[in-house]
């Protein structure tokens, strides 16, 4: 591809009145209305006090900013997208970033579960209005994890130096919902400081995460899963107390160390994956691997009775390629192992149950997602602010994974990146006749049929719940 034109027969100006560059935003933020963001942030979100003048209006405030993260702003000043060309005849009530910022910096903690809880609303209003969850009514699984998102400047509150030497942190903990149909989606998150354990508040949070997940929908069989980290009878025993089962990975204790060496030769069942596994703690690509499973293994034998579990220990084991065997005259004899047991009282069969538990992994995709989107900064010097923006950009990403599930199989799995670039970062020019705006957008855009679609099913009348 090569320029058509001189170079001196080309010039630019920003001049143009009447186009805008994310029409996408359009449909996007009309199923946002539909599922009543605006109305949720009214009745829930209560600055007051000193804090009412930024908190007036505060359903424009949260609509601009999830405007703005949807369209791909990472920053406050970022937000400023939505004030071009024609967006303010499309919408109203668009606030500046000045503004956005005083209205974040007024939150409190007590402000941020007031946030959060619009979030679960709104996700389970998403829900019941577009195919977000397909399946959920069979199995659902719900993921936990936690990550260090790296912070600068030492006055931003909560920074601290936590798992990476030298480097300051604050440290987002994140729940997400899917199902052997879908992509995940974010059923909660907290802020927390750098420093927190990964493990401080989980049971209060699973919780939380477990009970959003009914209200998105998942009334069938919901697995918690979740990574060593996690793995303590307070999880457990929440999880049991929501009906849930759980699958979680536990490192190699004593006594978990003495149940795993005592499993039979003969016990150990060859899988050979179709594409290579990566080793979780060393990185190495796997092909093959053996499992086996202890049907009656008791967790937390040194607690009380009450708080004592039992369940399936299932592990998996690869070969260790840093340490070589022991070779004699006849062939390997005694190959070195690495092992990667997880407590569970899944009802699948073992193979499933090991195949479902690594598919726990997909977290690391939201996460990734997320710094690369509207957490690739934590913008304010506030910790609450950045609560704040860490519940409104789990909101942004859940409004775009139900624009996708509107759109087409195809968008239904693609990343929030492509939603973008396919459905939202999509020019236009407006035009005004007898009342209406007619949007004109480019002629042969490779996805106009998927947009069209999109367009028209939120325009058009509801279906029936």
């Amino acid at each position: 591809m090569q320029s058509s034109h001189a170079a001196s027969a080309v010039s630019a100006a920003f001049d143009d009145t009447n186009l805008v560059a994310y029409a996408g935003l359009v449909p996007v933020m009309r199923l946002a209305e539909r599922c009543g963001l605006a109305r949720w942030v009214a009745e829930k979100v209560k600055l007051s006090g000193a804090k009412n003048s930024a908190g007036a209006a505060a359903h424009a405030k949260v609509t601009s900013i999830v405007g703005g993260m949807v369209a791909g702003a990472d920053s406050i000043d970022d937000l400023d997208v939505l004030r071009h060309g024609a967006m303010p005849a499309l919408f109203g009530g668009i606030r500046a970033p000045s503004t956005l910022g005083t209205f974040l910096r007024a939150f409190t903690h007590g402000h941020a579960l007031q946030l959060d809880a619009v979030h679960r609303r709104f996700l389970a209003a998403l829900a019941a209005h577009t195919p977000l969850l397909p399946g959920a009514g069979q199995v659902a699984f719900i993921d936990v994890d936690s990550t260090h998102k790296r912070v600068y400047g030492r006055t931003k509150q909560g920074a601290e130096y936590g798992r990476f030497k030298g480097v300051r942190t604050l440290h987002p903990l994140l729940a997400t919902i899917c199902t052997p149909a879908s992509r995940p989606v974010i059923a909660t998150v907290r802020m927390r400081r750098g420093k927190a354990a990964d493990s401080r508040g989980a049971p209060k949070f699973v919780s939380e995460a477990l009970a959003t997940a009914v209200e998105a929908g998942c009334t069938g069989m919901r697995i918690l899963r979740a990574d060593s980290q996690f793995y303590n009878a307070g999880v457990i025993a929440a999880c049991r107390r929501a009906g849930a089962r759980f699958s979680i990975t536990c490192g190699m204790n004593p006594s978990v160390k003495r149940a795993v060496l005592g499993i039979p030769e003969g016990a150990w069942q060859q899988i050979t994956y179709p594409t290579a596994v990566p080793d979780p703690d060393t990185g190495e690509l796997a092909f093959d691997a053996e499992v086996a499973e202890i049907p009656a293994y008791t967790a937390f034998a040194g607690r009380k009775k009450s708080e004592q579990v039992t369940a399936r220990l299932i592990v998996r084991r690869v070969r260790d390629l840093a340490k070589p065997a022991t070779v004699g005259e006849q062939g390997e004899l005694f190959p070195v192992w690495r092992y990667h047991p997880f407590f569970t009282d899944s009802p699948a069969q073992t193979l499933q149950a090991e195949r479902e538990h690594r598919h726990h992994a997909v977290v690391e995709q939201v996460i990734a997602d997320s710094k690369a989107s509207a957490l690739a900064h934590l913008p304010s010097g506030h910790f609450h602010a950045n609560a704040a923006w860490l519940i409104l950009w789990a909101m942004a990403y859940n409004l775009l994974r139900a624009t996708g599930a509107l759109t087409s199989a195809f968008h239904t799995k693609a990343t929030t990146a492509t939603l973008r670039a396919h459905l939202v970062n999509v020019p236009a020019r407006i035009a005004r006749s007898a009342r209406r705006i007619t949007l004109h957008l480019p002629h042969n855009w490779p996805w106009q049929h998927a947009w069209t679609h999109l367009f028209d099913t939120v325009h058009g009348p509801p279906k029936p719940a």
